[in-house]
């Protein structure tokens, strides 16, 4: 199983960096969370975010985030629009699923036609 962060959007920031004070390097990324296994594949709503510095190659916390940036980040957090949270089943789910119906319905109709004597 693996788990991993797909960025989502990335937008670039205009406001100075608090480490090198570049005003051309700042990037804001919005990553979403998926889960792959061999039999689906889930796309979660966990949401994380992440600034960094493409100049100084610095990640900026929000310990060190200035009023602007901290302006910035609202506004573009409320025009973040996420992708809908969901599991699709992959070809191993299907045939798995196939198979223990298929017993299923097997059983039951040997069952039904040799029935067992108490």
């Amino acid at each position: 199983m693996s788990e991993k962060l797909v960025t989502i959007k990335e937008v670039v920031l205009t406001n100075n960096c608090p480490e090198c004070y570049s005003k051309e390097g700042l990037r804001l990324s919005f990553k979403q969370k998926i889960i792959d296994t061999k039999f689906y594949k889930s796309i979660t709503s966990k949401i994380s975010h992440e600034i960094v510095c493409k100049t100084c190659h610095m990640i900026i916390y929000p310990v060190k985030w200035t009023d602007d940036i901290e302006r910035v980040f609202e506004y573009q957090k409320k025009a973040f629009i996420p992708k809908k949270a969901s599991t699709y089943l992959k070809k191993a789910s299907w045939v798995a699923i196939i198979l223990t119906s298929i017993i299923i319905i097997t059983a039951i109709t040997l069952a039904v036609v040799y029935p067992f004597n108490l």
